[in-house]
């Protein structure tokens, strides 16, 4: 007889899968509120343009902490679950990181 070989998926546990799908959903909400919200148009004052750029920009670098931000939360909450240390000591460094980058334009201007 075979054995059947399983997937890595369903050797994850129902938390994980769980963890993974927020994160997912997580980061689509995400990109999708911060991308549809900026547009940049060109206008006839160049300064106009290059503000309207580095809000662009600002608002990339602020998608991408709060999917770190995101992404910190699960894998802490995982780390908890399964009491690995190393795991949560990654978890709170990408969580603290997410929120540096999350929040750094507040802090330049």
């Amino acid at each position: 007889m075979k054995k059947s070989k399983t997937t890595e998926l369903e050797e994850m546990s129902k938390l994980e899968r769980r963890g993974c799908r927020m994160l997912v959903i997580y980061g689509g909400i995400v990109c999708s509120v911060t991308l549809g919200v900026q547009m940049v148009f060109a206008a006839g004052d160049p300064i106009t343009t290059v503000n309207n750029l580095s809000t662009f920009i600002f608002s990339l670098i602020r998608a991408i902490g709060m999917i770190l931000l995101g992404f910190g939360i699960v894998q802490v909450g995982l780390s908890l679950k399964s009491h690995d240390s190393s795991q949560r000591a990654n978890g709170f460094l990408t969580l603290t990181g997410g929120i540096i980058i999350t929040f750094r334009k507040r802090s330049w201007t």
